[in-house]
């Protein structure tokens, strides 16, 4: 990653974008709210947690270090986001 402010947009921007279709499809298709909002909950406590870890990277002397911990932690976002699309696909195929 170029930097932890960019890491942190790029974090942002994913989890609004899946809260943004989960809304769009509680608009749209009525009823499942529920778990719509369970899909949303869990996305945002991925988020809280990915930024934290963001903020305090492991083995702040040691540069390889530090960019294995982002590494790890943009490939966690793209895990989390994958996963809750999916999550959102299956109850629209529904």
């Amino acid at each position: 990653m170029a930097s932890r402010r960019k890491l942190k947009k790029d974090i942002d921007f994913l989890t609004f974008e899946v809260i943004s279709d989960c809304y769009n499809y509680i608009y749209l298709h009525p009823g499942n709210e529920e778990k719509v909002m369970d899909i949303i909950k869990e996305t945002v406590a991925n988020r809280n947690n990915l930024v934290a870890r963001t903020n305090h990277p492991d083995g702040k002397d040691n540069p390889k270090l530090v960019k294995a911990h982002y590494k790890a932690v943009f490939s966690e976002l793209m895990t989390n986001i994958d996963t809750s699309f999916t999550k959102l696909s299956e109850l629209i195929k529904a």
